[in-house]
């Protein structure tokens, strides 16, 4: 019989649960948040600032216009209302994102579990049991850590708004920046939506505040704190 069969299934049963609860974890994102929010923006217009012109695609490509579309409804949600097209709106937007790859690197305990020799003997019936080798009676030993890297994808959105209003011509004041940030498996654009929405979750929020903003990842659901 293979005495380490047990110890086995016991370590493909944690693996296998592991598994299920990373597909049924939470998409987390990580959000800073700065405001000195105007009291009377109430139903003020807004307006998008281009973005610079980059080496791989016009100022408004299609992907900037999606990320844009998703602020906007936001925007709208919180009684701003889009300036007609052509003009500027007292406040200005400035949508901007991050999508690359990083590396990390975890600690991954490191177990030895050595094998003991059992001479031969006689059991307490008085029959004769030859020798064999069999892990030792305390189990695996920890003996160290190893350094393990990881790959991870990096998305993250920022999004300054700028009033016009008593503010000297050309230099619009900051009046709200806010970047949410997301670590995991998905790119950009799965992502974008929740990136938004936790930029705007308690909008204005609070000044200075870093706060973590979760969301359901079957129902895009957000979940509460």
């Amino acid at each position: 019989m293979n005495r380490r069969l047990p110890r086995f299934r016991v370590c493909m049963a944690w693996l296998v649960a592991a598994l299920l609860t990373a597909c049924a974890s939470p998409i987390v994102t990580k959000v800073t948040n700065f405001n000195q929010w105007p009291a009377d923006a109430m139903g003020s217009s807004f307006s998008f600032i281009a973005p610079p012109v980059s080496p791989f695609g016009k100022p408004h490509d299609l992907e900037q216009a999606t990320y844009e579309n998703h602020v906007r409804l936001e925007l709208e949600k919180q009684g701003l209302r889009r300036a007609p097209a052509g003009q500027p709106g007292r406040l200005l937007a400035e949508l901007s994102t991050v999508n690359q790859t990083q590396q990390r690197t975890y600690l991954q305990p490191i177990y030895e579990d050595p094998l003991v020799f059992i001479p031969p003997h006689h059991n307490a019936a008085g029959q004769f049991v030859p020798g064999f080798w069999a892990p030792g009676r305390f189990g695996p030993a920890y003996i160290g850590d190893r350094v393990v890297p990881y790959t991870v994808q990096f998305s993250e959105l920022s999004l300054r708004l700028l009033d016009t209003k008593n503010s000297p011509p050309g230099q619009p004041r900051a009046v709200f920046e806010s970047r949410a940030v997301y670590e995991g498996d998905a790119d950009l654009p799965a992502i974008a939506p929740y990136l938004v929405r936790a930029v705007f979750d308690g909008f204005p929020g609070q000044n200075g505040q870093v706060h973590q903003v979760k969301f359901d990842r079957e129902t895009g659901a957000l979940l509460k704190k």
